[in-house]
């Protein structure tokens, strides 16, 4: 049965930090790659951050160098530390597998960040 369950969101100062926290189930998270994407008001959802069950990371321009991704595979959870958060970086947060967005569609509730200026 698959499951995320994504944590950590709220309401941030421009500058500000949040790290958000996913909960996924074994048979999400065993999959290779793992990613947190944010769909922003009135936008499609984007992938803003990535990395492999080694480790590799990759991220957007849009946030490289501020957003760290992180993932702890002895408890299938996938972490996602925001510093230096910017207005333009609010919306709701979710984590997936790109392989589950692609076969199944299937998302979490997502958790919202809110950054005012």
């Amino acid at each position: 049965q698959m499951q995320l369950v994504e944590s950590g969101g709220g309401l941030v100062q421009a500058g500000g930090s949040l790290r958000l926290s996913c909960a996924a189930s074994g048979s999400i998270f065993s999959i290779n790659a793992m990613g947190w994407y944010r769909q922003a008001p009135g936008k499609q959802r984007e992938l803003v951050a990535a990395i492999t069950k080694g480790g590799s990371t990759n991220y957007a321009d849009s946030v490289e160098g501020r957003f760290t991704i992180s993932r702890d595979n002895a408890k299938n959870t996938l972490y996602l530390q925001m510093n230096s958060l910017k207005p333009e970086d609010t919306g709701v947060y979710y984590c997936n597998a790109p392989v589950v967005v692609i076969k199944y569609n299937y998302w979490g509730q997502g958790t919202q960040v809110t950054v005012s200026s």
